[in-house]
């Protein structure tokens, strides 16, 4: 019989590379397939081939591998410590009365998203900027409000990531670098500000953190002059199954247990105090920002190392999604459109409720945890959708597009490797792999709150447009 003949009578085994579609055709027909994910370089365009290969030269090549093993070495041996708390006013770079910072790329108030814009009307009320909500939006408006992102003042901000000069800030320092990043403080789940809710009881919830509970933790931490180690804190909390972005049951643990020693020695009431634990009791998600702000004076110090081709910034505002690069130094933003965010919602909302991602909370994935580090957080999958397999998968995936692995931040299941560091723009352009972020999911009204949680990918655009700069900018 001859070969042909026999093909035609065996079992068919087949390698699908590139569209998914064709494996599921095959399977309905019997066939053993195995799917190779695979798309051109570049998505074939040839001007972004063009700056691969560019990139390829070895002359170049040597300087970017230096740059890029310098900038993730400053990642790794940084050591953000917690040394304070305090409003804004008195420690954030820029900060003034009448200064809004928010997340994400630059973006003025007529184009804000109505998560963003409900924060923002919600933080002048909360100032005393503007008397009610509708008061608020013609301040907003009026051009006597400047906004600027977080992260062009050295912060970071969860969801909105609206911030207003009383609010009490994380003060976090990088005892190897000397540089310092600030975040403000969890409101906890829910209907607060930073998912865009406005109304007086977030108001209250906010008046009461900046007179109790900021006080509180400042007046705690002046009690501890060594501040808390949030690299080593960070290991424990991904050892005890979190993941550090969306799953903070071990960290807000570990936290509050580093800060009750100095809050209860603090001259405040009885019934203060309580208030105080009963407020981080209420929500897991009390050392969210606290790891924010972590990454963030990692990231800094790895910023602005001549051609390095490292993300040390992946940030939303809610219409667009924002990185910059290591290698292009200062404010250059590389933008793309926000993205959806999908995974389960909240009993009543539907899909089409979702606002787009939004957001400086994906600083933790471009330091190497949150979705970087599912496969250390298995139970993730019931809030952001999935499987176990899924978790295990994204980590593993990540190995793809990054530079290395962060010995200080590892992950039991997979034999303690090291979390996957230094997205490189290079290899993401070459790959066609994003990196993956898990991140809640805020209502696409203003004043309505938290609605889900899901997985979502940055747009391939802004990795392309940087991969472009940093080919002219490399000589």
């Amino acid at each position: 019989m001859s070969t042909v003949s026999e093909l035609f009578k065996t079992k068919p085994h087949v390698i699908n590379v590139g569209i998914g579609s064709f494996k599921d055709d095959l399977l309905q027909q019997g066939a053993e397939v195995v799917h190779l994910e695979w798309t051109p370089p570049g998505r074939g365009n040839p001007a972004l081939i063009a700056a691969l290969d560019k990139l390829e030269n070895p002359a170049i090549l040597e300087k970017i591998e230096a740059a890029n093993k310098l900038a993730v070495e400053r990642i790794i041996n940084s050591q953000p410590v917690l040394i304070g708390y305090d409003q804004a006013i008195n420690c954030v770079p820029g900060m003034t009365k009448t200064t809004i910072l928010h997340a994400g790329p630059p973006i003025t108030w007529d184009k804000m998203n109505g998560p963003m814009k409900g924060a923002v009307t919600g933080a002048l009320v909360f100032e005393g900027l503007a008397k009610d909500i509708e008061e608020a939006a013609k301040v907003a408006a009026s051009g006597e409000i400047t906004f600027s992102p977080c992260h062009e003042h050295n912060c970071v901000g969860s969801m909105a990531g609206v911030t207003s000069a009383s609010m009490f800030m994380h003060i976090v320092e990088n005892k190897t670098y000397g540089n310092i990043a600030f975040t403000n403080l969890s409101e906890q789940l829910a209907k607060i500000l930073r998912m865009g809710a406005n109304d007086q009881s977030v108001i209250d919830r906010l008046i009461w953190m900046r007179d109790v509970f900021g006080p509180v933790l400042r007046d705690a931490m002046k009690l501890n002059p060594d501040g808390i180690d949030l690299r080593l804190m960070l290991a424990q909390a991904l050892h005890m199954g979190d993941e550090c972005h969306n799953r903070n049951v071990a960290g807000t643990t570990l936290l509050i247990q580093a800060l009750t020693p100095y809050i209860i020695q603090t001259d405040y009431t009885i019934e203060q105090k309580k208030e105080v634990f009963d407020f981080v009791a209420s929500s897991d998600y009390f050392s969210g920002p606290t790891w924010m702000a972590m990454a963030k004076c990692a990231l800094d110090a790895a910023h602005g190392i001549e051609n390095s081709t490292v993300v040390t910034t992946m940030a939303r505002n809610g219409v667009e999604f924002g990185i910059r690069v290591s290698g292009m130094a200062g404010n250059t933003w590389f933008t793309g459109p926000a993205q959806k965010v999908i995974g389960p919602m909240f009993a009543g909302y539907k899909e089409e409720d979702s606002g787009l991602d939004i957001g400086d909370s994906a600083i933790t994935e471009t330091y190497g945890f949150g979705g970087f580090a599912m496969a250390t957080a298995p139970a993730i999958v019931a809030l952001v959708g999935g499987t176990v397999e899924d978790a295990i998968g994204f980590t593993t995936k990540m190995k793809e597009i990054t530079t290395t692995q962060n010995p200080n931040v590892t992950i039991p299941l997979l034999d303690f490797m090291g979390t996957p560091t230094g997205i490189d723009v290079r290899k993401a352009v070459q790959t066609g792999i994003m990196p993956i972020i898990n991140t809640a999911i805020a209502h696409k009204e203003a004043g309505i709150g938290m609605i889900g949680a899901g997985i979502t990918h940055p747009p391939v655009e802004a990795f392309e447009k940087a991969l472009l700069a940093l080919s002219e900018n490399i000589k």
